[in-house]
């Protein structure tokens, strides 16, 4: 699995960089124009944001087994793809329902978290790196 999330973290890192190019010089004018280039770079910001953290929930995948980092790292993912994505779509579209499913991608956000502190007490990281 920790092979898996750090792939997806790979391919989300470098699409979180694409997509920011892309946003900043090719969709730009388009973004202003219709008043959703803020929503876009929110989009932009949380990705990568989730993208670091999910690197981080595999790196420690691979030291420690636990189904809480597996946990964790759903949510990390559900949350980019659905918080950010719907975002990514409506800056672009202008499809004003989508806001209505990006807060299940920052549930997702939050349980990733969440399960991610819940990891780290059940192996008692600090006291192995202390």
């Amino acid at each position: 699995m920790a092979k898996l999330v750090l792939i997806f973290a790979g391919f989300s890192g470098a699409l979180a960089v694409g997509l920011g190019a892309f946003g900043a010089h090719a969709l730009k004018a388009r973004l202003e124009d219709n008043g959703n280039l803020a929503t876009y770079n929110t989009a932009v910001q949380y990705h990568f944001y989730h993208t670091l953290a999910l690197l981080f929930v595999g790196v420690l995948m691979t030291r420690y087994s636990n189904q809480w980092l597996t946990t964790s790292s759903y949510g990390m993912m559900l949350g980019i793809l659905i918080f950010s994505g719907s975002l990514y779509v409506l800056a672009i579209t202008n499809i004003k329902w989508l806001g209505a499913i990006t807060p299940i991608g920052g549930l997702g956000f939050i349980l990733g978290w969440l399960f991610l502190a819940l990891a780290v007490w059940k192996i008692k990281l600090w006291s192995t790196l202390l």
